[in-house]
């Protein structure tokens, strides 16, 4: 039995290896995807932001403070314009913005009314909402001030200037920024995923052809039984998985340097679970298939779809709510979740609800095909 199962095991090898449309899917298309998840998320990082700042208000201390405020904006960097000249310089692209701030800014902020502080962009918020937010803050603290002086220059002084050297001491520490590694992280495996499934049942149609062609008969006229056929053409299916899992990590970390933010271990591990679940998914269609077309348009239906469904191709996060409930009845984005918090600090603990439901999906689906083979008496059945 085990000697009929391991010349079984080579021959779905070496069938498999004939055919370079199955060496593409397996190596060369994760690779593909991990150049197309670098490409998409190349400098979406930290960039910084080129501001022009009109000065209406001169000589005056408190606008004066509030633009080197500005100037010392981390991801900022700032230089002093006319105003003649701030639409061509926006324009061009040299300026992705340009505060304006008018004459008497200081005097309104000292009565606790400030005037506003005009910005002019031609980037939308992605820019101005970042500068808005430091800037709006900053004068609320500072007109808060006015309010208190009820208006009286000397007592908003007094109070300014204690503000100004308050012995209050902030330390900052910075951290490198690891969310366009994590985000090229999952589009790699959301990708990854995809052809995993994709050669998955590519692999597990070699029963079908094998049907056509006549050679399953003729196998089954020999001591092999149909059980060890299918149970074969898994473990090569599983194995061929495994080691499209290493090649698409060792290319991803060595080649592309992304950072999963995982232990590669960990990644090897969870992938390999999936990899169960891509083997009996591809068992499912296989069984319910009476032909290599039918499969191949099965598989188009059910792994597209689900797959964009889950996130894999595109962030979740972009879709409706009511399509986001829809991701929580499929497997790829259990896993696609499991990476995620393991990416936000989870421990191997935290995750056991992630396996077993990967482990469920597995289970339900084998006993499915297990089920439909048992059940198909035809004389082009399986088993």
């Amino acid at each position: 039995m085990m000697k009929d199962m391991l010349w079984l095991i080579r021959k779905t090898i070496l069938t498999s290896l004939k055919d370079y449309k199955n060496l593409l899917l397996v190596i060369a298309l994760p690779i593909v995807g991990i150049l197309l998840s670098t490409l998409i998320y190349k400098g979406s990082g930290e960039t910084s932001v080129n501001i022009g700042i009109v000065n209406h208000d001169i000589e005056q201390k408190v606008t004066q403070d509030m633009i080197d405020y500005v100037a010392h904006l981390e991801h900022t960097e700032a230089s002093v314009i006319e105003e003649s000249e701030a639409d061509d310089l926006v324009v061009s692209g040299e300026l992705d913005a340009v505060l304006i701030f008018p004459e008497g800014f200081a005097q309104s902020v000292i009565q606790g009314a400030p005037e506003p502080v005009r910005i002019e962009s031609i980037k939308g918020a992605q820019v101005t909402g970042y500068v808005k937010s430091y800037l709006n803050a900053y004068i609320r603290n500072i007109s808060s001030m006015g309010v208190m002086a009820g208006g009286d220059a000397a007592a908003f002084n007094e109070l300014y200037s204690g503000y100004r050297s308050s012995t209050f001491q902030l330390s900052t520490t910075t951290v490198a920024d690891q969310s366009a590694n994590h985000d090229m992280t999952n589009r790699t495996i959301g990708y990854l995923v995809v052809f995993m499934l994709f050669s998955a049942v590519n692999l597990s149609a070699l029963t079908i052809r094998d049907r056509e062609n006549r050679t399953y008969y003729r196998l089954l006229s020999s001591p092999i039984t149909a059980r060890s056929y299918v149970f074969s053409n898994a473990i090569v299916n599983i194995v061929l998985m495994m080691i499209q899992i290493a090649a698409t990590l060792f290319v991803m970390t060595r080649f592309f340097h992304i950072e999963p933010g995982i232990p590669l271990w960990q990644m090897f591990l969870i992938l390999s679970l999936f990899a169960l679940v891509a083997v009996s998914l591809s068992q499912v269609i296989v069984a319910f298939s009476d032909s290599t077309m039918m499969a191949n348009g099965i598989q188009t239906m059910v792994i597209m779809p689900t797959s964009l469904l889950a996130g894999c191709v595109f962030p979740l996060s972009v879709m409706p709510e009511a399509i986001q409930r829809i991701a929580d009845f499929l497997p790829q984005y259990w896993l696609l979740d499991t990476f995620g918090k393991l990416q936000q600090g989870s421990t191997l603990t935290d995750i056991i609800l992630n396996v077993a439901i990967l482990l469920a999906f597995a289970l339900a689906l084998s006993l499915i095909a297990t089920y439909k083979f048992a059940r198909n008496r035809d004389t082009q059945s399986y088993i």
